[in-house]
């Protein structure tokens, strides 16, 4: 099984999204996104954060490609900030 960073390198999106969550990332507060996309039971450690976000991640993706009605690009790009803030956090902890 592969560990959360590898398949984080390892996923493909549209690049537009990709800098679009690349220009949120500065403004990224752990305290503030994770409660509001995971609740109140955000995971204090990133790993678990990561894997979680990388769930709901891959449902949204799903939503983009089936061309949903209900697909949100502004949370998907959200959840991709918050995905890119976590990882930062692992590697810095590592």
């Amino acid at each position: 099984m592969q560990d959360a960073l590898t398949i984080l390198r390892q996923l493909r999106r549209p690049r537009l999204l990709i800098r679009a969550a690349r220009a949120g990332l500065a403004d990224y507060r752990r305290d503030l996104h994770l409660r509001r996309m995971l609740g109140l039971s955000a995971p204090r450690r990133s790993g678990p954060a990561l894997i979680r976000l990388m769930e709901i991640e891959c449902e949204l993706n799903d939503a983009r490609l089936s061309r949903c009605a209900s697909y949100d690009v502004a949370h998907h790009v959200e959840v991709l900030i918050a995905m890119m803030g976590e990882a930062r956090l692992m590697r810095s902890a590592a």
